[in-house]
């Protein structure tokens, strides 16, 4: 298989490509023209959840907040892999039920050590 029919095989590839770039760009740069432009005060201040900003809007958050994200994201994923195991599970046998308690017992080892660490307390230290 020479170079040339390698071209011939992605050429529509390449085609869809550089035609996808140019409507994407095209889009952009027709809506940054036709879209009206009435800037104010009020419109280009911050703004959150109803209520104007007061401060710095550059607020830290507590790593709590982080902690108990990446804690929720775990669980999201364990129950990801749970669903397709409950489904094959009359094929995959006795085996794969002892790999998916050990699963779920090293979660729950790091959410007790989270409730240790007092992730889940929402009170200012």
């Amino acid at each position: 298989m020479g170079s040339e029919a390698l071209t011939h095989r992605y050429l529509p590839v390449l085609v869809v490509i550089i035609i996808s770039i140019i409507i994407g760009m095209s889009i952009i740069i027709i809506s940054k023209l036709v879209r009206p432009k009435r800037p104010y005060t009020l419109k280009l201040t911050p703004y959150e959840c109803g209520i104007p900003s007061i401060e710095d809007t550059w607020e830290r958050f507590n790593l709590k907040f982080y902690i108990v994200a990446i804690v929720f994201v775990i669980f999201d994923v364990e129950t990801i892999f749970l669903y397709p195991w409950a489904i094959t599970y009359k094929k995959i046998g006795f085996y794969a039920l002892i790999e998916m308690y050990l699963f779920i017992v090293i979660l729950f080892i790091g959410y007790f050590y989270a409730l240790g660490k007092n992730v889940f307390n929402w009170s200012k230290e």
